[in-house]
């Protein structure tokens, strides 16, 4: 298969420019004219297009940023002022806001000036046959680049015809200016709230949703400014496209669950990577390994449990981590996937939808299993005996690079382990990690104190990528478990706080505090992980259980 054809990034800006509306902030949106070959055609979007090489000759027209700070803002070497010139050009341009100063250092009130002239001058501009500079100089202003502040920064998936680089800033529009479209790349112009525009069904682009969905968390102009200036860093989204069940092409931006993966599987924007986890059908991680996922999805296991072939490419030594539910259509999707003999079967633990399928698989490929027994046979698949039982610290050799070391990581459970593929640092989770929520600490198996630990154990490992039970694979796996860790800390910390504001108080009244930001429905499971953080704290020596049932501070 021969590679896709390297498509240059275009440089360009985009300004957001806002006004306080009586319900909140207000944006300017522009409706694009419907053109051959333009992939946004017809789309509603901020003002906004490519830098011009002349854009650079009005440097010393520019107030309030000079082009070393710019750049240093964008990140750039040189040449970032372009992107603020860019951006008020455009504006202008299309909208027919000026954001600048005459001699008094005051905004130049353009409503006053002759419409038609005004529009002769922006149609000029956009053909290029007068600059930035030439409309300062006829209408006896400078560019006010110093009150456009730096929002975001955004390129266009990989695989599209055309990709742009686009640096977005946001503003507020001036007293005396009126907004009008021009007829030439857009054709009409509307001031909405953030929260209205994404209810109207307009077409707007991937970047435009994401940046009215942000833009609706504030109450006012200044806040949206304020939140934009305080940034340290502004660092480059840029979206993946993928396929799913809605059709090909899907945008995934970062932060969503398949994100991670579809980088990994595809490097050159192909498309051709699933956002979704479909029950039974086989997908290669890479070479070693192959995944597939059981039909059980549900609100404990997300979109199904994950079992793993892992060993050498072409070879005859394939171990199966975590067969799965007792589920026949799953087993027989197991047995067609396989890439070659299964010589043995490995559990994380022995929860009721990862080990059961173990005596299936068994049966079907005569490999021997090997994991731990819980401690405590409550939840537990009790029927599991392991062949073997793994240690701490043991290294399995699959075949030819392909090693797998066991890391036992008590918590979730106490017979828990994890499988460290150390050719691609990549750990195998169970239910230690789970992507999309944290998973169920439950007493006497469970144990919050020891849970941490072993997430802290985590950090010491040198690990690139997470294969969890449930869900997508993770990149960036210290930041995830420290993620991890700083929240259940913080759920700690409501735990003590409840104790101390109701106490002595029952579980069940401190579980409506603590858990006030959950779903009552899950309020039954939340009880769970709650007696965990509670039994933590009394092992502390914070907090005590009366023989009533009632908890307080020691």
């Amino acid at each position: 298969m021969s590679s896709p054809p390297v498509v240059v990034p275009r440089a360009a800006a985009s300004l957001i420019v806002l006004r306080d509306g009586a319900d909140g902030p207000e944006v300017l949106m522009l409706r694009r004219a419907e053109k051959p070959g333009d992939q946004n055609s017809g789309a509603v979007v901020f003002p906004g297009g490519l830098l011009d090489a002349a854009d650079s000759a009005s440097y010393p027209l520019c107030d309030g940023l000079d082009d070393a700070q710019a750049s240093a803002q964008l990140g750039l070497p040189a040449n970032g002022l372009n992107y603020w010139v860019a951006a008020v050009r455009e504006c202008f341009e299309e909208a027919g806001l000026l954001f600048d100063k005459d001699s008094g250092g005051q905004p130049l009130v353009l409503d006053s000036h002759d419409a038609d002239a005004l529009a002769a001058m922006r149609h000029a501009l956009h053909a290029n046959e007068i600059g930035m500079a030439d409309v300062c100089a006829k209408l006896g202003v400078r560019i006010d680049v110093g009150a456009l502040a730096y929002f975001s920064h955004w390129m266009t998936p990989m695989g599209m015809p055309k990709v742009f680089d686009t640096r977005f800033f946001v503003t507020r529009a001036l007293a005396g200016q009126t907004a009008r479209h021009d007829t030439t790349e857009t054709v009409e112009l509307l001031w909405l709230k953030p929260a209205d525009a994404l209810k109207r069904g307009m077409k707007l682009m991937n970047v435009t949703e994401v940046t009215l969905k942000a833009l609706a968390a504030h109450a006012n102009v200044e806040s949206v400014l304020d939140a934009a200036r305080a940034q340290q860093k502004v660092t480059m989204i840029r979206p993946r496209l993928a396929r799913s069940s809605k059709g090909p092409r899907q945008v995934v931006n970062p932060g969503e669950w398949a994100y991670a993966e579809i980088g990994r599987l595809d490097t050159e924007g192909r498309g051709d990577v699933s956002t979704e986890l479909a029950p039974g059908v086989p997908v290669w991680l890479s070479p070693r390994i192959l995944r597939v996922t059981a039909p059980n999805g549900s609100i404990m296991t997300g979109p199904g449990t994950n079992s793993y072939f892992v060993g050498a490419p072409g070879g005859d030594d394939w171990t199966l981590i975590d067969p799965g539910p007792d589920d026949a259509a799953h087993v027989q999707a197991l047995i067609a996937a396989a890439p070659g003999p299964v010589k043995r079967i490995l559990v994380t633990h022995t929860h009721k939808d990862h080990s059961p399928a173990a005596a299936a698989l068994k049966a079907a490929t005569a490999a021997p299993t090997a994991g731990r027994v819980a401690d405590y046979p409550e939840w537990q698949d009790t029927a599991f005996q392991p062949d073997q039982v793994l240690a701490h610290g043991e290294r399995l050799a699959l075949g030819e690079g392909v090693t797998l070391r066991v890391l036992h990581t008590p918590g979730h459970a106490s017979n828990h382990l994890c499988y460290l593929l150390e050719e691609e640092k990549l750990l195998f989770t169970g239910d230690h990690i789970m992507q999309g929520s944290t998973v169920v600490i439950n007493p006497p198996d469970g144990n919050m104190a020891t849970y941490l630990d072993s997430l802290r154990m985590l950090l010491q490992e040198d690990i690139e990528w997470l294969a969890p039970g449930h869900g997508f694979l993770i990149d960036q796996p210290h930041a995830a478990v420290n993620k991890l860790i700083a929240h259940r800390l913080a759920r700690e910390a409501k735990v003590l706080a409840a104790v101390k504001s109701q106490g002595p108080a029952p579980e069940r009244e401190l579980l409506a505090e603590v858990y006030a930001d959950t779903p009552a429905h899950l309020h039954t499971v939340a009880l769970r992980s709650l007696r965990a953080h509670l039994q933590k704290l009394q092992q502390d020596g914070v907090a005590q259980c009366a023989d009533d049932g009632r908890w307080s501070l020691a």
